[in-house]
């Protein structure tokens, strides 16, 4: 894996309809989407040269694109096609794949109409998204003072850039004191994910997991979901409060960059990476190694 910056590496970008070199890939100062975070984006991870559920992602992409309209000059077959492109000219074989969708710097201010709207997609080579040896034993986190906010004042069903403000402001805060990650309760005090992940308790046979009323709902999340049906675990959706964790064994994350993760401790609460944790990790990696 590269340890060059993000603006100093080889290869190319697609850029608003075509491959340019990685250093050419730029934007103005005055872009609309740095002052005012009007973007939308996807991480996507690929597996054997193969972007896994690719169309998935676009679907989402377009539909986030939508809530914040923004109106991509490209069909979803032309960015599933751009994707795959980059892939292949970038040589990844095990690697991340990053859409984005902004506003250009044509007018500045709240109001945007008349902005372009800019699409570009960058892959690079990316492992593990936690330290390896970390990742086996399970992760730490701590709560984060942050709260994820209430439906009616954010899109919250979308991968809108500037929802993740208070994601970035956790994760420095739980890095600093030691740890991996941060959980982020809910407006209302109830559990609601990870910085960059959604988040997954055992108790006996059962799995529980938040209701993503006020946060995403994982393209990884759901497809852990179904895993773990296959494998006869019951999936209980529901409401969960932060002293809930005490009667919880084990306790994992899934992501599109996490894959599914599991966590060794949460404040003061203290999890065991159990059988059910170990299957579905095992489970995920035969799914996306098979596609």
């Amino acid at each position: 894996m590269s340890t060059a910056y993000f603006d100093q590496r080889d290869g190319f970008i697609w850029l608003n309809g075509e491959l340019v070199p990685w250093a050419d890939a730029k934007l103005h100062v005055l872009s609309h989407a740095l002052h005012y975070a009007s973007a939308v984006f996807e991480g996507e991870r690929v597996y054997g040269k193969s972007i896994y559920k690719l169309q998935p992602h676009t679907d989402r992409l377009f539909y986030s694109a939508e809530v914040m309209d923004l109106n991509i000059p490209y069909t979803k077959k032309e960015i599933n096609n751009a994707c795959n492109s980059t892939v292949i000219e970038n040589s990844i074989v095990d690697g991340y794949v990053r859409p984005i969708v902004w506003r250009g710097s044509e007018m500045m201010g709240v109001a945007a109409q008349s902005t372009k709207i800019n699409v570009a997609i960058a892959t690079w080579e990316w492992p593990s998204y936690f330290d390896p040896e970390e990742r086996l034993k399970g992760i730490r986190l701590n709560i984060s003072k942050w709260k994820r906010p209430s439906p009616d004042t954010i899109p919250c069903d979308t991968k809108a850039a500037g929802l993740y403000m208070i994601c970035t402001l956790s994760k420095h805060d739980a890095e600093r004191d030691g740890y991996a990650d941060s959980l982020m309760l809910d407006y209302r005090g109830r559990i609601a994910e990870a910085t960059g992940a959604n988040i997954f308790f055992v108790s006996g046979n059962e799995i529980h997991t938040p209701l993503p009323d006020c946060f995403l709902d994982g393209i990884t999340r759901r497809t852990v979901i179904s895993l773990a049906k296959k494998r006869g675990y019951a999936v209980v959706e529901r409401a969960i409060q932060p002293d809930e964790m005490k009667n919880f064994t084990e306790c994992f994350l899934t992501g599109t960059a996490v894959e599914v993760t599991p966590v060794s401790e949460i404040d003061q609460y203290n999890f065991h990476p159990g059988e059910i944790t170990k299957n579905l990790m095992e489970d995920y990696l035969l799914e996306v190694n098979s596609k």
